[in-house]
């Protein structure tokens, strides 16, 4: 058994593994394991759609705009301990979360673990890229890492519905708390440490530039949503995020160590990959959060049912990531990165299919199971593209890169998503109170409880309303529903359009062989 050096002891090289493949487990797992305690925090905290959203969306901004700095820095100071700072910063926003009193205070919570979650992920697939040189091996060690990466996305709505049926939301938090704190341990004493000094100036403009353009779009694209898009400051918003993305573009081509190094990433096997990334996790948020949030809140399933239900996707996820990983390795990632995008939307569409009021558990469970295969079976041959193409002394900037575009697809979906739910339920359900008789005032009131809550909020179940308001909850479910139901479709589209794009670059351009050294 290969050994690797940590301080002055030697550790076997599947012990490393274990450990940078828990703390990924640690990170992505959050990314989802909240969104079937979503109902649980409306009830409790009388939190509406919106701030729900934010709840997803602060970890996934927060981890997506800061990952790229987070990588580079861990490429020059040292992987391993940019990676335990950051499971110290997660571990505090855990706590902040457990014991929040308001949603505020939760939401803000969330970013701190974002923070640290940003800090410790992208050292993973750089130290895998560290520790296994040999083409072959990295693939299966990949292999392994996507099917982690994806093992904790699925497992997040099973874990969390396992914690909120023996406990309720704050339950969740603790959880983290106490994996956190082990993993610092098996971090600090069986990760090597390892960092490829590079000449020039942290790219701080580009880190900066970045985190702007990220927060400010992201930011307005979701108070838009409560605010309306036409506000002076949302506007504002756009027009500083979009002069900030053109001011990267032209930082980044004049820096000398950028923080994103076109010279790579434009290659059509890099920029392909990146693509297709950002649309499956913007599909797999159609599920993660809006189809929990229909079974969780609307239907009223249980912290046991939301688990049972997703338990066989989060087989069928891990199975997908071991067969790609195995076929990336015999023969480059273009064909299973096509046939894992085609089955996930597949299995998105089945799901808008069987999503209706009273949704069968045995179809869904299957259909669910389906979208997983697909999404476990291109997780593996992107995240191979990008790694395959960079050079090792990059692999930090390559590993951000590509989770960066995985968050971005997570948070954007939630957003852009979130968007078109909540446009059904202010026209369909706005349209239905009208018919009722309900206008002006009282109208405004109910869609705005609905949609961004308050302490008129706390205390409904929506899944059993009592009978004085059951026919104002059944206009908002079907609303909410039709609005899902045209976010699945869009998902599953761009998903399906991800897999055109790769299908049309060139096959040597993506060529098992094709590695920069």
């Amino acid at each position: 058994m290969r050994q690797t050096a940590v301080g002055t002891r030697s550790v076997p090289r599947s012990v490393a593994l274990t450990t940078v493949l828990a703390v990924l487990f640690l990170t992505f797992l959050d990314t989802t394991i909240v969104t079937v305690a979503l109902g649980n925090i409306q009830f409790d905290l009388g939190a509406g759609v919106i701030p729900l959203q934010w709840v997803v969306n602060a970890y996934s901004l927060v981890f997506a705009s800061l990952m790229l700095i987070a990588g580079s820095l861990s490429d020059r100071l040292g992987r391993k301990w940019v990676m335990v700072i950051g499971i110290v910063i997660f571990c505090a926003g855990s706590v902040l979360c457990a014991l929040a009193p308001n949603i505020g205070t939760l939401i803000g919570g969330r970013a701190v673990m974002g923070v640290g979650a940003a800090a410790s992920e992208p050292g993973t697939l750089s130290v895998i890229r560290h520790l296994y040189p040999d083409r072959a091996q990295r693939a299966r060690a990949l292999g392994a890492w996507a099917a982690v990466s994806g093992l904790s996305l699925a497992l997040g709505p099973v874990i969390g519905g396992l914690l909120v049926g023996v406990g309720d939301w704050r339950t969740v938090f603790w959880f983290n708390l106490a994996l956190g704190a082990l993993l610092l341990v098996a971090a600090i004493g069986y990760v090597p440490d390892s960092a490829d000094p590079q000449p020039g100036r942290l790219d701080v403009g580009g880190f900066f530039l970045g985190a702007v353009m990220l927060g400010s779009l992201i930011y307005a694209g979701i108070s838009g949503e409560q605010y309306g898009y036409g506000t002076t400051w949302i506007v504002a918003l756009f027009v500083l995020g979009g002069l900030s993305l053109i001011a990267l573009v032209i930082v980044e081509r004049r820096a000398r160590s950028p923080m994103l190094d076109a010279r790579y990433l434009k290659a059509p096997a890099v920029s392909g990959a990146l693509f297709v990334a950002f649309a499956v996790y913007f599909g797999v948020f159609s599920i993660f959060f809006f189809t929990a949030l229909y079974l969780d809140i609307v239907v009223g399933y249980s912290g046991w049912q939301m688990a049972g239900v997703f338990a066989p996707m989060a087989a069928a996820i891990v199975i997908g990531s071991v067969i790609s990983g195995f076929w990336v390795g015999f023969a480059g990632p273009r064909g299973p990165m096509l046939l894992g995008c085609v089955l996930s939307a597949g299995g998105i569409l089945f799901t808008r299919h069987y999503l209706d009021a009273n949704p069968a558990f045995g179809a869904l469970a299957v259909v669910l199971a389906l979208a997983g295969l697909g999404f476990g079976i291109a997780v593996v041959p992107l995240t191979a593209a990008v790694l395959g193409y960079v050079p090792a002394a990059l692999s930090g900037m390559a590993a951000s890169a590509t989770n960066t575009a995985r968050q971005l697809g997570a948070v954007v979906g939630v957003t852009a998503l979130g968007a078109l739910v909540n446009a059904h339920i202010t026209n369909d359900f706005g349209a239905s109170l009208t018919q009722s008789g309900i206008t002006g005032g009282g109208k405004d009131f109910i869609v705005k409880l609905l949609e961004t809550g308050g302490k008129d909020a706390a205390g409904i179940d929506i899944a059993h309303p009592s009978p004085l308001i059951k026919p104002l909850v059944d206009a908002a479910t079907a609303a909410f529903r039709t609005g899902l139901h045209a976010a699945l479709l869009v998902s599953a589209a761009l998903i399906l359009l991800s897999a055109l794009v790769i299908a049309l670059v060139p096959r040597s351009a993506i060529a098992p062989d094709t590695e920069f050294d």
